[in-house]
């Protein structure tokens, strides 16, 4: 089976691409202390008008589709408590909000965060939000099946790039938990 690298020319180290990021993420991968060398983060241009998944895996190719991930900011709630926090699941499932994700956070009611509010808490662009780089002290809830696969394209912060990773350094970005069945494939 292909890997995401083999969908796209101009790969790049994410090390040598640090301007073309978003500020948060830049930081995290400059600061990167994880098991896996941060030689492994690859960054690859891309036009943001097919920055979206469907659009993406539309114009590259369907077999991309279960070796991309999607990273959403959730809301849990419980009183007058919110807790935002992120979730990454590959692209062809959808984040168990209303189960997983909730009893994860201990909330009594989780959604998925206004996009104001993803945006301006992250530092990064609707569409191209990434677990690399979230604020500090945010749980990030990544489905096993993410951190099992060898290289996953995710977002760059911005809706233009994507980063190709190994999928067990997303295991290994600070507050990650790795949870089965947190992506759960519609309409099973």
């Amino acid at each position: 089976m292909p890997e995401p690298m083999d969908a796209f020319d101009g790969i790049r180290p994410a090390t040598a691409c640090l301007d073309l990021l978003t500020g948060p993420v830049a930081a995290a991968i400059r600061g990167w202390q994880g098991t896996v060398p941060v030689e492994q983060f690859h960054y690859v241009d891309t036009d943001p008008a097919i920055a979206d998944t469907a659009v993406l895996v539309e114009h590259h190719g369907p077999w991309l589709l279960e070796q991309s991930a999607n990273c959403v900011v959730v809301a849990g709630k419980r009183g007058g408590a919110v807790t935002l926090a992120a979730c990454v699941v590959l692209s062809h499932t959808r984040v168990d909000v209303n189960g997983a994700v909730r009893r994860r956070l201990g909330a009594r009611k989780a959604s998925f965060a206004p996009m104001d509010t993803a945006v301006g808490e992250t530092g990064m662009e609707y569409g191209g939000i990434t677990p690399i780089g979230l604020p500090e002290g945010w749980p990030l809830l990544l489905d096993a099946a993410v951190a099992d696969t060898p290289s996953v394209l995710i977002g760059s912060g911005s809706r233009r790039g994507k980063l190709i990773v190994p999928g067990k350094a997303l295991a290994e970005l600070p507050g990650a938990t790795v949870l089965d069945g947190l992506g759960t494939v519609p309409g099973e």
